[in-house]
């Protein structure tokens, strides 16, 4: 496949650069402003969200990784690896996602309620070498504990007491990753407790759910290091009808408690878009998490593609000022395709996405609306999805060193045949 050369790009980007401006559009702002954002990339893409803890265990709490495809890390130094080949290949500074199974104990066996800082010390180790911030995620799932359904709800207190300590050390792992990086941690509570058939009462678990929450969250962190987040999710494998922590659930607990509030792309009706739902939300919680996915049907973690939905997301996110308010990290797995591909190409059309958004005339649509000149309005915004889009992201690439077009399948195939192939 040939690809353009710098000077084709740049000539190109000069011609874009001057269409966008008779649309009152200034291109290097929206590119600066594009270098600012940092997404977080979920690490459990790379192996199929087995982690470290039990090699070869099974997912559970209604997660699967459906494929085959050769090559996933099998050890953390692996996915580092494979993580460092994604940075390359996405332009900007981006951060990674942890989830507690990563924990790297050596030979030791450490159940959950018991991990500490020093578990993740290889991993604030990489991530400062390579000014990466970290996020956060206690693992309520494919666990001993977790095989009832139930967790910080689940009626048993000894359970629920193991998993609010789960949350709390977890709480304080994120605490360090933030002191260490000089970044804030987000770190984000989902739990996959619910039920399969229709229960008999709705009530008791979510008043199990708050007390285990309030308990978790009650020795507070200075937020220069370490931000909570609580998600909601509409149903699961195994929980199809009923979810303890549903949206009104946490939107209500996050308003009263002043949380984050996690809205994941494919946690609502297939449906559904959350694009309507920020603008809502930001009223009332100081800063949004989003995990940006792409629901299928009954599953919510498909690779995410340059669909109607991200680009609403992108342009709420853009269009009510919510950038510095909202952190953006992405969660799927797709254990069909190549997986450094699946990270490149979800973390990609995302940033494509905000730079749509950015590059919108928004100051003149929205005077159109006050104007209430809806025809005015529909005719910008439609002529807008013709706009040389495609120019000013090429330039954006070629100046943060990163590859231009499909060019970074070539690197894909080269890290294939000589890192993935290797693993059996």
């Amino acid at each position: 496949m040939n690809h353009p050369t710098p000077g084709q790009i740049e000539q190109a980007y000069t011609l874009a650069m001057e269409r966008y401006a008779l649309l009152g559009v200034n291109v290097a702002q929206a590119l600066k402003q594009l270098q600012s954002i940092s997404l977080s990339l979920h690490c459990w893409q790379g192996d199929d969200v087995g982690g470290f803890e039990n090699p070869g265990g099974s997912l559970g709490g209604g997660l699967a990784a459906t494929g085959n495809y050769p090559g996933k890390a099998r050890t953390a130094e692996e996915l580092r690896s494979d993580l460092d080949q994604a940075y390359r290949l996405i332009p900007g500074s981006h951060r990674l996602n942890l989830h507690a199974i990563y924990a790297e104990t050596g030979s030791a066996r450490v159940d959950r309620d018991q991990i500490l800082p020093e578990h993740f010390s290889a991993w604030v180790d990489w991530a400062k070498t390579n000014r990466h911030g970290l996020d956060f995620n206690p693992t309520l799932f494919s666990h001993p504990k977790a095989e009832s359904g139930l967790t910080l709800a689940s009626h048993d207190p000894a359970v629920r007491r193991f998993w609010i300590d789960h949350c709390i050390a977890c709480r304080k792992v994120g605490e360090s990753f933030g002191r260490a990086l000089g970044t804030p941690c987000v770190t984000n509570i989902w739990i996959p407790d619910g039920y399969k058939d229709t229960p008999a009462d709705r009530l008791a678990p979510r008043k199990l759910l708050e007390a285990s929450l309030d308990e978790i969250l009650a020795e507070k962190i200075d937020p220069r290091y370490h931000l909570d987040a609580v998600e909601p999710k509409l149903f699961g494998i195994g929980s199809e009808s009923y979810v303890v922590g549903s949206h009104e659930f946490y939107m209500g607990y996050a308003v009263t408690r002043q949380t984050l509030l996690c809205l994941d792309a494919g946690h609502f009706h297939p449906t559904e878009g959350i694009a309507d739902k920020i603008s809502a939300v930001m009223l009332y919680v100081p800063e949004l998490l989003l995990h940006v996915s792409r629901g299928v049907r009954w599953d919510s973690d498909h690779v995410v593609t340059y669909t109607d939905d991200l680009q609403s997301i992108a342009q709420e996110l853009v269009r009510g000022g919510f950038l510095q308010r909202t952190h953006i990290g992405l969660d799927y797995f797709d254990a069909s395709i190549n997986r450094v591909a699946a990270w490149t190409i979800g973390s990609r059309n995302t940033l494509r996405a905000l730079l749509a958004a950015l590059l919108e005339p928004i100051d003149t649509l929205r005077q159109m609306e006050i104007n209430g000149d809806f025809t005015a309005r529909l005719a910008l915004l439609e002529e807008l999805k013709a706009m040389p889009l495609n120019a000013i992201w090429d330039y954006h690439c070629l100046t943060t060193n990163a590859p231009i077009g499909t060019q970074y399948l070539d690197e894909i195939r080269a890290h294939e045949m000589k890192v993935l192939s290797q693993r059996v």
